[in-house]
């Protein structure tokens, strides 16, 4: 068990993504803690955990709010003692246009949501790991020069998001806290079946790869769940491309 005796705090955990860690991460023995805006889907991840023999707790937190956030990260550490991990997946809300046609408040949507979310989150986590000397955060999305056209601000708040962590992981490391980003190249199980031209997509996405294949969400939660560990402990202020050589470091 990777995560043994570990308290991690998904937030997004009732969507696919934060649902996949938040499952691998129990199933590598973490108690998980699942956060998120719709009750109904985080109770069917926590529900699937616990069917499994893991220990899930859940509540409807605005990751976006201050005094929700502090006040739902003290409650943690009071019922379990600590908090280890910290993963916030919420989506950012993005218009996806291009920019000469999106209008500016869609424009800034996803990078000032992105950026509050994650340094709200990472703020509150870091407060409690700080005194205990060790804790792991965790980010998702990667910066690099690749991006397409019409992404409106999203592919600018991924890369906003990296200076963010770059700057967290130096002032949090002398305490022994780990940050870290997972970035993909796309995972084809998040797409919706009906969206237009999907099948085109995917194949546009799989040719990108190195290895014919793209990454799944099993993927995405083993590979949080390595990172997480103490294991992967001399990893800190980096990226963890699971790509599958879409993207080129």
């Amino acid at each position: 068990m990777l995560l043994d005796d570990k308290v991690a705090i998904i937030y997004g955990a009732g969507g696919s993504i934060g649902g996949a860690v938040a499952r691998a991460f129990a199933h590598q023995g973490a108690r998980v803690f699942l956060a998120g805006r719709t009750e109904t889907k985080l109770d069917e991840v926590a529900e699937e955990i616990r069917s499994d023999g893991g220990k899930a707790d859940t509540a409807v937190v605005d990751a976006t709010n201050k005094q929700a956030i502090d006040e739902y990260v003290d409650a943690v550490v009071e019922e379990a003692g600590h908090v280890d991990i910290s993963f916030n997946l919420i989506g950012y809300g993005d218009v996806q246009e291009p920019l000469t046609e999106i209008s500016v408040d869609d424009f800034l949507q996803p990078i000032t949501t992105a950026m509050r979310t994650q340094f709200l989150t990472t703020r509150a986590a870091a407060r409690h790991m700080v005194e205990r000397g060790s804790g792991v955060i965790l980010f998702f999305g990667g910066d690099g020069p690749q991006t397409l056209p019409g992404l409106g601000g999203f592919k600018i708040a991924l890369d906003a998001i990296e200076g963010l962590r770059r700057q967290w992981a130096v002032e949090l490391g002398e305490h022994g806290i780990r940050v870290v980003t997972l970035k993909t190249g796309g995972i084809v199980e998040t797409m919706p079946e009906n969206i237009p031209e999907r099948d085109e997509i995917v194949a546009g996405i799989e040719e990108e790869t190195l290895l014919n294949r793209t990454e799944t969400l099993e993927d995405v939660g083993n590979v949080a769940s390595f990172v997480a560990s103490d294991q992967a402990r001399t990893l800190t202020a980096t990226e963890v491309n699971i790509s599958c050589g879409a993207l080129m470091d």
